[in-house]
């Protein structure tokens, strides 16, 4: 692979599980970050696929109370909207800020993480309904995501799945070592990504074309 940068991945022990669903289309996109995530975590588990029966059948191992673990909420809802200052915002079931917020965010055991594009990651929140038995929560970050124009977000808070990981592990656990080792990590892959593009045009993210007929764009990112 010729972005790898698995030689210099740092290990990370920590305290909440980590499971990552991928969208299968997103496995073999060159910028994609969710093996690298899961590298740095022993625990971490990433799944490929789009809908699996429950949080325990995805996880691979028994989930006593899904409420005790986060997923990204991809709603409507953002932190910005919703006058929340806090980097990591739990909701509510009518997506609104939810009360007890040090309470809520202090019991939860994991988080769940949604992988792909914007429209794939949506496919993946409908496909699985045992999300609604976790705790929603969304970030709210404090600076837009590092992909820059490399890889273009729908949203001013996008993030790529290691960004996601970083602040709300951090977060949760108040260790910003995890972000400051994650956002390393990340920006050696870009690093590597800007080395050999020029000699392989094919990483370079795909242009907008549109189609005439039906008015329409195609190979856009949602």
């Amino acid at each position: 692979m010729p972005l790898c940068i698995c030689d210099s991945v740092a290990p990370i022990e920590n305290r909440l599980g980590l499971l990552i669903l991928q969208h299968p289309q997103e496995q073999d996109r060159a910028l994609g970050t969710a093996r690298l995530t899961a590298k740095h975590f022993p625990n971490a588990v990433v799944r490929v696929g789009l809908s699996w029966p429950s949080l325990s059948k995805a996880l691979g191992q028994p989930v006593e109370n899904a409420s005790h673990w986060a997923v990204l909420y991809l709603g409507s809802a953002r932190a910005a909207d919703l006058e929340a200052e806090a980097e990591i915002v739990a909701l509510n079931r009518k997506g609104e800020v939810a009360d007890n917020q040090r309470a809520i965010l202090g019991k939860l055991e994991g988080v769940v993480l949604l992988d792909g594009t914007w429209s794939q990651a949506k496919a993946l929140w409908w496909r699985n309904p045992w999300m609604l038995k976790c705790q929603r929560v969304i970030l709210n970050p404090s600076r837009p995501s590092r992909y820059g124009r490399l890889r273009k977000e729908p949203r001013k808070d996008g993030l790529s799945t290691i960004e996601a990981a970083a602040a709300i592990l951090a977060g949760l656990e108040r260790r910003p070592d995890i972000a400051e080792t994650l956002h390393a990590s990340f920006e050696r892959m870009l690093t590597r990504y800007r080395e050999v593009q020029a000699e392989m045009p094919e990483l370079a993210p795909k242009p907008e074309v549109k189609d005439r007929r039906r008015g329409v764009r195609r190979g856009k990112r949602a």
